[in-house]
């Protein structure tokens, strides 16, 4: 099969998976999601020039459509770390990028796409707090309902969602569908 070939028919399986998924959260409640939760963290930090810290990939599209509408001041930098790839399952936990020195004595606020079983958002506090953070808060466009405890909770939550495998709005399907403006869930997950 030619590259051409092999770039239609994943393209086309692509296609299928979207076809074939659910809608969960539609693009217009994707966007009055993340404008409250932009109110929400405007009254929490929006006083204390905060850093943000967009958890990289999945966040982009939240942190895209979240920090025009924080209207204050506020340092914006990244962290890069996985559990997943491009995996349906978590696994052991992965830093590309970890949080910076400036974390010292700031407000930090951490944006991400998803909590799952909360395990990377954990650590991504764990470790901003070990380098000397004020306060540290977790900014999640959507949290999966579990039937077990977490080992933390996000501070500001745009919605909620059922235990089965979702991507758009940044989560992804295998590495597909990061970019779509809302929020879907795989067939049979």
């Amino acid at each position: 099969m030619t590259e051409d070939g092999a770039a239609d028919k994943a393209a086309d399986e692509a296609a299928k998976l979207l076809a074939e998924a659910d809608l969960l959260v539609s693009q217009a409640d994707c966007s009055a999601a993340t404008a409250r939760v932009a109110r929400e963290i405007k009254a929490r930090v929006g006083n204390d020039f905060p850093l943000v810290l967009a958890v990289m990939g999945g966040a982009v599209v939240f942190a895209g459509q979240l920090l025009p509408q924080l209207d204050f001041p506020l340092e914006f930098d990244y962290v890069h770390v996985s559990r997943y790839g491009d995996k349906l399952s978590g696994g052991k936990l992965n830093w590309k990028v970890e949080p910076k020195e400036s974390v010292q004595g700031r407000t930090v606020l951490v944006i991400d796409d998803i909590l799952d079983e909360g395990e990377t958002m954990a650590a991504i506090r764990e470790r901003v707090m070990a380098l000397g953070a004020a306060a540290c808060y977790a900014a999640v466009f959507c949290e999966k309902t579990l039937d077990k405890p977490k080992p933390t909770r996000p501070d500001f939550l745009g919605v909620t969602v059922p235990n089965r495998y979702v991507f758009g709005y940044g989560m992804d399907a295998a590495g597909l569908w990061r970019n779509l403006p809302a929020v879907y869930a795989l067939k049979g997950s």
